[in-house]
């Protein structure tokens, strides 16, 4: 089974996510409505949502809570990174100019901060206190990973322990809470939904270590933005804690800026590829995914614990 057939199987619950999105960001006002359909027609994996129907299936699923916390955690992440893309000066995602780019920065603050409301509006209908005390804590936790962001770019004495804890906030933690509110509205067991929440962690972590290495590895076709971004933009990563062991590249590497030569940033990618950088860290990338699988043979044997595996194994051989 591969990761066409999950879209397959889960269909009609995507395709009814896909329109509640566009309904929700249908604003009165014109340029909100462009801004945040600009965003949205430009696509993306919808893991989140995904991984939310999935979690539903360990209980009885009300569609449409399940619907609801699906398409509130999907533009939290849209929200978080167009506000990433300001941070980051980004000018292209998913192949597609950014919101900064096409309009401008105060435009993509705004737009970010109303998707991010129109969320919180929306997973109003869902009542377990529960689930909103886990989505507020999340998105803290997710604005600390951003703001630490920030305060590093081009700290290359950082250590490793902050780059874990930075992609545990940033990313990890919203795909965990994703796993676990869709349990949570499925009345799964207390039981259940521990092991999903932990599922989620081990899965995000893994996810972003192979976003990491995909912006050395990949094309800028396949990344939908320049290959090289993250480093460009300051924001050291697992391959490059690696590859600064190498005290004659390492040299190199802090010398990396904004505004630096592209035909030397390109050299400089080749050149860390060409260290042990990569595998060494696609090591740690399949050490969370073994956590992952690890917690899945706690679950209860259903359609949705093998389509859950597929996505790991998605996580681990994906070039996009």
């Amino acid at each position: 089974m591969n990761f066409k057939t999950v879209y397959a199987l889960l269909k009609n619950d995507l395709k009814n996510i896909e329109k509640e999105l566009e309904v929700t960001l249908n604003a009165k006002s014109p340029l909100l409505k462009q801004a945040s359909l600009h965003y949205l027609q430009a696509g993306g994996k919808r893991i989140r949502p995904i991984l939310v129907i999935l979690a539903s299936k360990f209980g009885t699923a009300d569609v449409e809570k399940v619907k609801n916390v699906a398409v509130s955690l999907e533009m939290i992440h849209m929200a978080s990174l167009i506000h990433d893309d300001v941070i980051d000066n980004a000018e292209l995602r998913r192949g597609r100019l950014t919101v900064k780019a096409k309009w401008d920065n105060r435009v993509a603050m705004y737009v970010g901060d109303y998707i991010l409301a129109r969320s919180l509006e929306l997973i109003t209908k869902v009542q377990e206190e529960k689930a909103h005390q886990i989505l507020s804590k999340t998105m803290v936790e997710l604005s600390i990973g951003e703001i630490e962001q920030i305060r590093d770019k081009y700290n290359f004495d950082q250590s490793i322990f902050t780059y874990f804890r930075r992609i545990k906030r940033k990313t990890a933690l919203l795909i965990s809470a994703s796993c676990e509110l869709g349990a949570i509205c499925a009345n799964a067991t207390e039981d259940v939904q521990v092991k999903l929440r932990k599922f989620g962690y081990y899965a995000g972590m893994a996810f972003q270590i192979t976003d990491d290495i995909l912006d050395f590895t990949a094309t800028e076709k396949q990344l939908g933005k320049p290959a090289g971004s993250d480093l460009l933009q300051g924001n050291i990563t697992l391959p490059v804690f690696f590859a600064l062991k190498d005290e004659l590249l390492a040299a190199e590497i802090r010398q990396v800026h904004e505004n630096m030569d592209l035909n030397k940033l390109k050299r400089l990618i080749k050149a860390i590829k060409a260290t042990d950088a990569i595998e060494k860290s696609i090591v740690v990338s399949n050490q969370y995914l073994q956590k992952a699988l690890e917690i899945l043979k706690g679950l209860p044997d259903n359609e949705a614990k093998d389509l859950l595996t597929t996505v790991i194994n998605f996580i681990g051989k994906r070039n996009f």
